[in-house]
């Protein structure tokens, strides 16, 4: 199989169809957001006439209500490639979500839930804030207050949820880089990507983004537990009301959703850097399919 990963805005999706197209590919997502469906323009996922006639799997199988499930996605995914591969064509992973990538690539395994547990630790978060629960899991697992924003709750609580429930740490349970399928994983990456990311914002703004939010307000939006924190989402959230309209200072979203943006792309880029597995290729070179092609078995 082949792998196409890397930080936002680098140009994965375009890749892995030029791909898929040249090696009967199919693609299977690994963006943990375009999982949701009506999450289109914010996610920069590829409308159907984008998609080269290229069959992708794992778009839009979930309401913006349903929290993150990294563990039914490994399920789906490797289902997904399994069918590919047993049809003698080429599974294509493609995405920038570096834990559903290793979900689906590496020997990753995930322990179970305690309800009552993540009940008492979301009471603290509702209470305490974000910033109380960082600063533990920091001081119990200093790799896994590194990896994990501040400001990510819901991340943060999983991981003390884990870590209570197992009585190890949260970052043991990353197996070292080691490959459940043979293939080639390929990573992007390019110099221009700040203005590319300011670009990008600025035209799923122009694209319709704000509409979209707003058709997915009575679905449920504002009050999911991933979807609602999905960057851009979650700030223009912050200036509409629950009809829609904007109540607050629309242009200073934007800009803070392109400052989000761009600290997520450096964590993407840490991420991905620690992976030896990848062969990095920049996405701005004239002959990157090609580049991308000599790389994969003959």
């Amino acid at each position: 199989m082949v792998a196409v990963v890397g930080p936002t805005a680098t140009g994965k999706s375009d890749l892995a169809v030029a791909l898929a197209r040249r090696i009967d590919g199919e693609i299977v997502n690994a963006d943990s957001m375009q999982l949701y469906r009506g999450m289109d323009i914010g996610t920069a996922k590829l409308a159907p006439a984008e998609r080269g006639g290229v069959p992708h799997h794992l778009l839009d199988i979930w309401p913006v209500t349903k929290p993150a499930a990294v563990a039914e996605y490994q399920q789906l995914a490797r289902g997904a490639i399994a069918d590919i591969a047993g049809r003698g064509r080429t599974p294509v992973l493609v995405g920038g979500s570096g834990l559903y990538v290793r979900a689906v690539l590496d020997p990753l395994e995930f322990p179970g839930e305690s309800p009552a547990i993540r009940a008492a630790l979301a009471a603290e978060l509702a209470e305490l804030g974000p910033a109380v629960l960082h600063a533990r899991l920091a001081r119990l697992d200093p790799a896994a207050g590194a990896a994990i924003l501040p400001s990510n709750g819901r991340r943060i609580v999983r991981a003390l949820e884990v870590m209570e429930l197992t009585g190890g740490l949260f970052t043991a349970r990353m197996p070292a880089h080691q490959s459940v399928y043979p293939g080639v994983q390929l990573a992007l990456e390019r110099p221009d990507l700040e203005s590319r990311v300011r670009l990008r914002v600025q035209r799923m703004m122009a694209g319709g983004l704000l509409a979209e939010v707003r058709r997915l307000l009575p679905l449920g939006l504002r009050d999911s537990p991933t979807a609602g924190k999905a960057l851009g989402y979650q700030q223009l959230l912050a200036v509409l009301d629950d009809e829609g309209n904007v109540r607050g200072d629309l242009e200073q979203a934007v800009e803070l959703t392109m400052s989000r943006t761009w600290r997520f792309v450096r964590r993407q880029r840490s991420w991905f850097r620690r992976d030896p597995r990848l062969h990095w290729l920049d996405a701005a070179a004239p002959d990157l399919l090609d580049r991308a092609l000599a790389l994969l078995p003959r």
